[in-house]
């Protein structure tokens, strides 16, 4: 594991967490760009729309370490802030609590694992969400800067997240294996 490379790197991560908490409103501006970013990518895609609408009115919530996130959702298929004195009908808890290890869960394409409570339909249609629906900052970037910039912008970013995604698998292998030797 690279904690064997750098020692101290997760306990680092997790005390730079606890000590970089945001102030209340900077952490609700945070939370409502982020609403505002998974609307944009929701309104996308229809058949994500038509998914959501049949859940409208429920609420879900996000939890990791002390970090809350709960959203509602509208007759429009869309998120909006939810009700911090309700009962959610999904709570959805990211177990690992090392903001290293969840980044490297992800850089390895995989997903992190969460304890799931609630609704089990309501859990269904969260999950083909996060299956089936995409960002496409390729076609953003296009409607700013024109395709072709964006065509070359999108691949050199594809090209870094391989390699930076490539460095990560090499230095787990390399740290698993005897002698830290590959």
């Amino acid at each position: 594991m690279p904690s064997r490379v750098f020692p101290r790197l997760d306990e680092w991560a997790e005390q730079l967490l606890d000590r970089m908490r945001p102030p209340l409103w900077l952490e609700s501006e945070i939370k409502q760009r982020v609403l505002l970013f998974l609307n944009h990518v929701l309104m996308q895609e229809s058949s994500a729309l038509d998914r959501l609408r049949r859940q409208q009115g429920r609420q879900v919530q996000w939890r990791w370490r002390d970090l809350d996130l709960r959203v509602t959702i509208t007759p429009a298929g869309l998120l909006e802030r939810g009700d911090a004195t309700a009962t959610p009908d999904l709570v959805l808890i990211l177990n690992e609590t090392s903001p290293v290890e969840v980044a490297r869960t992800v850089l390895q394409g995989q997903r992190p694992a969460l304890r799931i409570e609630g609704d089990v339909q309501l859990a269904a249609d969260i999950n083909w969400l996060v299956d089936h629906v995409r960002w496409d900052p390729e076609e953003d970037l296009a409607r700013l800067i024109g395709d072709v910039p964006a065509h070359r912008l999108a691949s050199a970013g594809r090209r870094t997240a391989e390699a930076l995604r490539d460095f990560v698998l090499r230095r787990a292998r390399a740290s698993t294996a005897p002698n830290g030797m590959p």
